[in-house]
């Protein structure tokens, strides 16, 4: 399944998963053509190793990041993988996405909506973003439960978002989840010009989770540090390394096959 790819963007491949080789402001400004036409059913996809790898195994997932208008890199191990097949990716942080896009939307007065979160977070988020950007629009927020919405609850849901006619709706449910409800909502029953799912960024900016400081970002060691404080999160470290691997084994089998046919 053909991926899109929009004006100024190209796409490579690690493990036939779309990345995307642009910029923040390439993106930002993407974003502001569609807004202004009031375009629905853009999103992006915050692509990292464990996204990548689950898309390796989720065919909807892997479905979801191809067929984004952009899939940003947003880990060190896609970066290492693409290297390794010679693409040299450029790191989109999906938090980073989120500042930039209030900073570059102030002016234009961009709406954004923040669906996610525990209770509370997408409100202290809401606060947070407003006290670093003076005179952001919050169109709406809300923390859904914990479980399956009912399909009351849901079409309530879809109506309070619609209703609020935001700009930028961003999702911050944990990884696959929000992707399969951002693909479950968007066209007909959210409309909306753009989708994001982001869910650290709710809990980094919120300041509900301690983010690593830049220089460890920097380096590309963010993982280590939140390792450190979010045990958790080994799981996911290891599906990188997994990734990593399974690249390494191609590149190795790519070589012998070169080697065959010379």
């Amino acid at each position: 399944m053909q991926g899109k790819t929009l004006i100024n963007s190209k796409t490579v491949k690690v493990l036939n998963v779309h990345l995307s080789i642009t910029s923040f402001a390439n993106i930002l400004k993407e974003m502001d053509g569609t807004i202004n036409k009031r375009r629905i059913s853009g999103y992006i996809s915050i692509t990292n190793t464990e996204s990548i790898y689950h898309a390796t195994r989720i065919p909807s997932h892997f479905n979801y990041i191809n067929n984004a208008d952009f899939s940003c890199c947003d880990g060190v191990g896609v970066i290492i993988a693409g290297r390794m097949m010679g693409h040299k990716i450029p790191r989109l942080h999906g938090p980073d996405l989120m500042l930039k896009s209030c900073e570059y939307g102030l002016p234009k007065k961009w709406r954004h909506f923040f669906y996610g979160g525990r209770d509370g977070v997408p409100e202290l988020l809401s606060e947070k973003l407003s006290e670093k950007f003076p005179g952001l629009i919050t169109a709406g927020t809300y923390s859904p439960p914990f479980r399956p919405l009912t399909q009351e609850e849901d079409e309530a849901i879809i109506k309070r978002i619609n209703d609020a006619n935001p700009d930028i709706l961003w999702v911050g449910l944990g990884l696959l989840k929000q992707e399969r409800w951002i693909e479950e909502h968007m066209g007909k029953k959210i409309k909306v010009p753009w989708m994001i799912g982001v869910g650290a960024a709710f809990d980094f900016h919120s300041g509900t989770v301690k983010r690593a400081p830049r220089y460890f970002r920097n380096v590309g060691l963010e993982w280590l540090y939140r390792t450190t404080f979010e045990p958790r999160l080994i799981k996911r470290n290891l599906y990188s390394l997994l990734l990593v691997f399974r690249v390494i084994k191609d590149v190795l089998n790519q070589k012998r096959e070169k080697k065959t046919n010379a």
